[in-house]
């Protein structure tokens, strides 16, 4: 069973949109994916205009891929690098601890991950 940052059962990050490396909703990661897909993150504007710079365009549909494009306060699966690079600029996107993968710990302290977190049952 996967486990989350908190020591439990993973919960799912989102199903509208569906996100995850297996597009099943859960920040969970496996052989092939390079980012590490696991922090369940609320995008915000600052965020999303941030990843654009860094050339992964978060915000923009991609329908060949299925990709339905994102918006501020939606929830999708990051890369652990990426929102640590966040962190590091100063535009981390909210996390929810819940949703996301103790496997993230390998990349990000928890104290940053405690002091972005936004309460899961919203």
């Amino acid at each position: 069973m996967a486990r989350n940052v908190l020591g439990e059962k993973l919960q799912p990050c989102s199903e509208d949109p569906l996100t995850g490396y297996f597009r099943d909703g859960c920040c969970r990661s496996g052989a092939g994916d390079l980012g590490v897909h696991v922090v369940c993150a609320e995008m915000t504007d600052e965020f999303l205009a941030f990843s654009a710079e860094r050339g992964n365009d978060l915000g923009t549909p991609n329908p060949e891929s299925g990709f339905p494009g994102l918006r501020a306060g939606q929830r999708w699966c990051l890369c652990a690098r990426r929102w640590q690079e966040a962190l590091e600029a100063g535009v981390p996107p909210p996390v929810i601890l819940e949703a996301t993968s103790i496997a993230v710990l390998e990349w990000v302290a928890m104290g940053d991950l405690l002091s972005h977190s936004v309460d899961s049952r919203r």
